[in-house]
């Protein structure tokens, strides 16, 4: 029998329908007479057929028609919320973000063995791409794992986590009979999170994460509760996961825990079906039932720096992407303010050969060598008297370069946390024991993600200061600001403060957090790592870079508006006419933030990569001479070629 789950107030109530030709007016008032039936007071309701209400979809807040059918707008288990005339929203029904997941149709699957994943696949997971399935080693790991615990708690010896309490309670024995409700009081009480939840595509990277550190089989969870996390993944059913509350260390405790209790059938979930909902009606309309902890399980889902560490995956790729594609801006702003290209001559980087340096250079070569790509634009000035260009421009390579560098050591550190085991006691088959020890420390992911912060931080610093110089007439030689008309006009004059705003906010988010510790858990947890700060700042700094170098381009691209006729390289044409696909040029004063956004979205989808990139692959494969040799790429955003580890799915 079809039924629904109907959100009114406080409560979550499951209604039966053995017709659905009957009305949403009638799903509402058999909820209502429901939810009255279990209220003392009738719930301050006079009368069910004289209540007004409306009755919206849970999953997109769609507003259902009193009179339409129920089988022509909803679906069997649909979750919907009815708000009762004179009520303000529940404050326990938490709307869904319109836009914010994104599912595809045809789904492959990624086999984890606890060994192979990359930040791009787990950034990937995260949009929805790919499901989740064990290799069979990695299943064969995982049960010779909980074996040797099982045989722990079947001759009652007393080992941290499994048979003791936790924390400053390891010396307390728990008697065997008590040992499931160790577990789930474990995870309960570690539910202590505070703030908004991580956006699904998040949660399902930290849901992913974990499951790929219990699948190396140091960790002693039973195989059928891995099986129940993968199909939780599979379906999208992401519990409420609070940003904030870890330490990073012992390990990432309140938001794990929050990730397992909604496995468990509490608290709060998301699904694309459900929106937001009470855990176990999403389980179970998904088909799924919720986790029965054995012992040390509810350890062994919340010990790790996963959170850390899965926001560092989004941040590194993040800042790869908007790394490469400031160098494309740049070069753009430089041939707008009829800069040299000879700060760029190969000799001169191969005297200081860090590799970021030298491959910024190439790419400023690539797209702005007038041999190989010739621009009117620079033509105009070949015999000015000019002999330097000031520093945001020269130093490109310099600033950028160590960027770059930064990314690539952050990557390795972010790939390396990816791929261990952080839980504790860790759990080893082949030696028949357990041995507790401090894995669970997130000191590399901080340390690495305020590191990333700094460094990512200067593409804004150094983008703010050539939109500086494309909007100063007494600069750039251009009108002020860019626009006809000034005065009546002021183009990108504010446009520029929301850079310089954005810059000045980094400066106080690169403050590292991994240089502060406060002990914790009665002086037990004496030294921790401030991680998960570090992380969302670190988001928080790329998402800030993202706009600034938005604007330049933005600001470039409206500064050839007044070069016009003439033309710039060809691939920086076709950057100008991607940004002119979604952006008109600026002949008066209009509505601009959401042409910031526009071109945010340009750099996040990396277009702007994608349309310069084959220009600058040909240039460094046929256009270098031999005696100077191209310094391999230090990384990429392309997405991996499909090894063992992909499989595609029935469709």
């Amino acid at each position: 029998m079809p039924r629904f789950t109907v959100h009114i107030r406080d409560e979550w109530l499951a209604v039966p329908c053995r017709d659905t030709s009957n009305t949403i007016q009638w799903l509402g008032q058999e909820a209502l007479k429901r939810y009255v039936k279990n209220k003392p007071d009738n719930g301050g309701i006079k009368a069910v057929k004289d209540t007004r209400f409306v009755v919206r979809r849970c999953q997109g807040l769609g507003l259902l028609d009193a009179d339409d059918t129920i089988e022509d707008v909803l679906e069997d288990n649909d979750f919907v919320e009815l708000a009762i005339e004179g009520d303000t929203m529940s404050p326990d029904f938490i709307p869904c973000e319109p836009g914010v997941s994104h599912l595809y149709p045809l789904t492959y699957f990624i086999s984890m063995d606890g060994n192979s994943l990359s930040s791009t696949d787990l950034v990937n997971l995260g949009r929805g791409l790919y499901k989740i399935k064990l290799t069979p080693e990695a299943e064969r790991k995982v049960v010779q794992s909980r074996e040797l615990l099982d045989t722990i708690v079947k001759e009652n010896k007393v080992v941290y986590g499994i048979t003791t309490g936790f924390g400053k309670f390891a010396r307390t024995v728990i008697p065997v009979s008590k040992l499931k409700e160790l577990q789930e009081n474990l995870v309960r009480s570690h539910s202590a999170g505070v703030g908004n939840p991580l956006s699904p595509e998040r949660t399902r990277m930290l849901l992913a994460l974990r499951i790929n550190v219990l699948a190396k089989g140091h960790s002693g969870i039973s195989l059928e509760t891995l099986h129940a996390m993968i199909q939780a993944f599979n379906a999208s059913c992401l519990s409420f996961v609070p940003e904030k509350g870890t330490v990073g260390a012992s390990g990432d405790l309140a938001p794990l825990s929050h990730l397992a209790l909604g496995l468990m059938g509490e608290g709060k979930m998301w699904s694309p079906k459900s929106g937001w909902a009470d855990a176990k009606y999403v389980l179970e309309a998904h088909g799924l039932k919720p986790i029965t902890l054995k012992p040390k399980e509810g350890l062994a889902l919340i010990n790790g720096t996963q959170m850390i560490t899965s926001l560092g995956a989004e941040a590194v790729e993040r800042a790869q992407a908007i790394a490469r594609q400031a160098d494309i801006i740049a070069a753009l702003t430089l041939e707008v303010l009829k800069g040299t290209t000879k700060a760029f001559d190969s000799d001169i980087h191969s005297l200081r050969p860090h590799p970021g340096q030298i491959e910024v250079a190439q790419r400023f070569r690539s797209l702005l060598d007038s041999d190989h790509h010739p621009s009117q634009i620079a033509e105009s000035h070949r015999f000015c008297d000019r002999v330097q260009d000031a520093y945001t421009m020269r130093c490109c390579p310099q600033v950028h370069g160590v960027a770059n560098d930064t990314i690539k050591f952050v990557l390795n550190i972010i790939n390396t946390e990816i791929n261990s085991a952080t839980d504790n006691p860790m759990v080893f088959a082949e030696r028949g024991e357990t041995i507790s020890g401090g894995n669970f420390h997130g000191e590399y992911p901080a340390k690495a993600l305020d590191f990333l912060a700094i460094a990512v931080h200067e593409l804004a610093s150094i983008s703010e200061r050539r939109i500086e110089r494309l909007c100063n007439p007494s600069l750039s030689e251009l009108p002020a600001f860019l626009v006809n008309e000034g005065g009546l006009n002021s183009g990108f004059m504010i446009a520029h403060c929301t850079a310089a705003s954005l810059v000045s906010e980094n400066k106080v988010l690169c403050h590292p957090s991994s240089v502060d510790s406060l002990s914790t858990s009665a002086a037990t947890e004496d030294h921790v790592s401030m991680g998960g700060w570090a992380a969302r700042k670190a988001l928080r700094v790329i998402e800030h870079v993202e706009q600034v170098l938005a604007i330049e381009l933005l600001t470039a691209c409206q500064g050839i508006e007044f070069l016009r006729p003439l033309r710039t390289t060809t691939p920086l044409e076709k950057v100008y006419e991607l940004v002119r696909s979604v952006v008109k040029p600026w002949f008066k004063d209009r509505f601009m933030s959401p042409d910031i956004e526009a071109v945010q979205r340009l750099l996040l989808d990396q277009k702007v990569w994608n349309v310069a990139k084959p220009y600058i692959d040909k240039y460094q494969t046929e256009y270098i001479p031999e005696s100077r040799p191209i310094s391999p790429t230090a990384f990429s955003l392309d997405p991996p070629a499909k090894n063992s580890l992909f499989t595609e799915a029935v469709q």
